[in-house]
């Protein structure tokens, strides 16, 4: 049996299908917005794992055939998800993850699959409904579910759930979702849009995500599976009360996390060397563990609410030490290091011409981009040792970062380049994301990169208590970040905000909560960016010594299959020559890129003269490409050949091409001719013209030489040769002592 339910948001029709497949998983759904196709599922095991947290996994799998597409690579199989599901996969787990219960630790899956896409529609925020849909019809412990909408802001309007379409022209790319009480996850990118605007489109979000979140709530009574029942542990504490008094004397000296992390490992060797024997000494070392790490979040939090005292004796809106440096590195284009508190991130900036542009195979109009923010978080940047590779956490920083400085690039028109910065997080002690958007800013003015304005980031926090008493806390570090109830990174500049990031693990967020952590966040921005420019005010003049340069040329609309040649041989011939790169728009524009001004001087020439109309009077250096009884052809420019005929190769008479010509011989040419047909003779008697012996005005108004006049005269010169030859032999038959004439001295 199948059901199926409707909303209305944003204009459109959202459709939720249940009972007609996959219908062995815990929970599952078709949702489906115009074309656009989702099937989500929901499965989890049975047994808990021995785990102290929730292992919930979330996989967003598109597949190509959902928009008409093969996919690429040689096996024309789907292999390893790219970016944009990674992506959409982290902007589901964030909101669902935190309403699960505590003490639930059963291996959860909830799957994404793109059946189809009109490619009009994002399904990001679709994902979001879908999976909490499926969760909330299963078996799993998941009874609070959540809504989500994109905001786009487009003439002056909020646009609930916009197209592809008007998100590329918006001002505001907004996703929200939330619960019926309250927001849990935010994340926008944005064109210097005001924090006033913000709240106003966080309001309108959560006014449609309250709708959905009570559908599903009306689904779930109506045909939902009965929750499994979870048993609530006993607390049986072991650790001695004495323990809290102990980490609050830690943290009243206002130690460095290095400082605080030997002395609470001393702290729980103590703990366990005097409640632990030989027999349970693995159990006692957990429990401990666990009891001491739930004391400090106590006390933690407990400090911060009713004295305002952080862990490291900061006030609640205070920057921790600035320190920056920029050209760090001496061959990179663009480098600086970003420092704040012990969080350090190297920025590094490199730029190449536009035929580097990333391609892109998503499921969405986007097929490359120009601007690239990789991030990278190396073990060593917490003191430990592991593998190095890029996960989830590292591919949304980076879109993050990435999407903050966006709006400060300049356009491909004004500069064409493809850029790239990469963030090492050198030391990690909260917010290296942030840290990473000022070092990729200042790498961007190092290399000479001409930004709007410079791009700063600041991510806040929240303590709120079961009372409603809260504290916002400016920049915080690893710790807070962990025992606290809100991380919100805020970017932009002194226009306004260009990114947003925010993910919540309570109820209870106001909109004066919110409002006030913005404004908090725009006074620290603005320091952040007095300490940034007193590094470096404005960009750099000019580009690296070791960037590559770029240049820019027009060629007529209809000669650019000639800059292009068969097959693309005359650019790639330019390309090999000079070691440039090459790229040219359907407008007729020339890009030319590369390291030396010699190479794009000599490249430029080459297509200009590609380009030019050959004239009369022009004189080439050219190359004999085929030799011909009645003369050579000699190429003058890419594509371009012209005819010296024999009595133009020299003064004297010549019998034969061969005798004075070869393959491949670089021969100066002079233009005398351009018939009706565009077929241009040359001439290799280039001093002759130039001093007037000959006339050029002469020889183009004389009629050019047919390919028949040019055979009988090569036939005749032929015939003479054979009479010549046959006289010779009679001669020598007769005994006449006679030289034949062609062997006379």
């Amino acid at each position: 049996m199948t059901n199926k339910y409707e909303i209305e948001i944003g204009g459109r029709v959202l459709e939720f299908e249940f009972g007609k497949v996959a219908n062995l998983a815990n929970g599952s759904v078709t949702i489906k917005v115009g074309d656009v196709v989702l099937l989500v599922t929901a499965c989890a095991k049975d047994e808990p794992m021995d785990v102290d947290f929730l292992p919930l996994t979330i996989e967003v799998n598109e597949k190509a055939y959902a928009a008409g597409k093969l996919p690429g690579g040689f096996f024309k199989r789907e292999a390893r998800p790219p970016e944009e599901a990674i992506l959409n996969a982290r902007l589901i787990d964030r909101p669902l993850r935190p309403l699960f219960p505590n003490n639930y630790h059963n291996d959860t899956q909830v799957v994404v699959t793109v059946l189809s896409t009109d490619l009009e529609f994002p399904y990001s925020s679709l994902g979001i409904v879908g999976a909490s849909v499926a969760l909330m019809v299963s078996d799993i412990p998941f009874d609070d579910p959540v809504g989500a909408c994109e905001i786009g802001y487009l003439d002056g309007e909020l646009i609930v759930n916009p197209s592809y379409e008007q998100l590329e022209a918006s001002d505001l790319h907004l996703t929200v979702a939330g619960t019926s009480e309250a927001i849990m996850m935010v994340e926008a990118g944005a064109n210097f849009v005001s924090e006033e605007l913000l709240l106003e489109a966080l309001e309108l979000a959560q006014e449609n995500n309250v709708k959905l979140a009570n559908l599903q709530k009306k689904i779930a009574e109506e045909i939902g599976k009965s929750k499994t029942t979870l048993e609530e542990p006993e607390p049986d504490y072991i650790v001695p009360a004495t323990a809290a008094q102990n980490i609050e004397d830690m943290y009243e000296k206002g130690l460095s996390k290095s400082e605080l992390s030997i002395q609470k490992k001393q702290l729980i060797e103590e703990m366990i060397n005097q409640l632990s024997d030989a027999e349970d000494a693995e159990d006692i070392t957990k429990k401990v563990k666990g009891e001491i790490s739930s004391i400090e979040k106590d006390v933690i939090r407990r400090r911060i609410i009713e004295s305002n005292k952080r862990p490291d004796n900061r006030k609640l809106d205070e920057i921790r030490e600035l320190e920056s440096e920029v050209k760090v590195l001496p061959r990179v284009h663009g480098s600086a290091i970003f420092r704040r508190g012990e969080t350090q991130a190297l920025g590094t900036l490199t730029l190449a011409s536009l035929s580097e542009k990333q391609k892109l195979d998503y499921l969405s109009p986007l097929t490359e981009k120009r601007f690239m923010f990789h991030y990278n978080f190396p073990p060593y940047s917490v003191g430990e040792t592991g593998r190095f590779f890029t996960g989830r956490r590292e591919m949304g920083h980076g879109a993050l970062a990435e999407r903050a400085i966006k709006p400060v690039i300049p356009s491909e028109d004004d500069w064409p380049y493809t850029l790239r910065i990469v963030s090492d997080v050198l030391s990690s002690n909260g917010s290296t994301s942030m840290a990473s958007v000022c070092a990729g800013t200042l790498s961007l003015m190092d290399g000479g990169v001409p930004i709007t304005e410079p791009v700063a980031g600041i991510a806040m926090g929240l303590i709120l208590d079961s009372s409603g008493k809260y504290a916002v806390l400016t920049d915080i570090q690893g710790l807070e970040d962990h025992l606290g109830d809100m991380d919100f990174k805020v970017a932009g500049t002194r226009s306004g905000v260009t990114a947003l990031q925010m993910d919540i693990k309570v109820k209870g967020i106001t909109p004066k909560i919110m409002s006030e952590a913005l404004e908090q966040a725009k006074k620290a921005r603005f320091e952040i960016l007095d300490h940034m420019e007193s590094t470096l005010s404005t960009p750099r003049d000019e580009v690296s010594e070791y960037a590559p340069k770029m240049l820019k040329i027009m060629v007529p609309v209809d000669k650019i299959g000639m800059v292009i040649g068969s097959g693309g041989s005359t650019i790639k011939g330019i390309i090999e020559e000079f070691s440039v790169t090459m790229d040219i728009n359907d407008d007729g524009e020339v890009r030319i890129g590369g390291m030396q001004s010699e190479d794009l001087a000599g490249a430029k020439n080459r297509v200009e003269q590609i380009v030019k109309d050959v004239e009369i009077g022009d004189v080439y250096e050219g190359k004999v490409v085929k030799l011909m009884d009645f003369g050579a052809f000699v190429n003058i420019l890419p594509g371009k050949d012209g005819l010296v005929h024999i009595s133009e190769i020299q003064e004297e008479r010549v019998d034969s091409v061969e005798s004075v010509l070869e393959e491949g011989q670089e021969l100066k040419v002079i233009v005398k001719r351009i018939d009706d047909q565009n077929r241009i003779d040359l001439s290799a008697r280039v001093d002759d013209y130039l001093s007037g012996e000959l006339s050029l005005e002469e020889a183009s108004q004389s009629p050019r030489r047919s390919r028949d006049s040019n055979r009988r005269d090569s036939n005749r010169r032929d015939s003479n040769r054979r009479n010549d030859r046959n006289r010779n032999r009679k001669e020598i038959r007769r005994g006449d002592n006679t030289k034949p004439p062609s062997l006379k001295g």
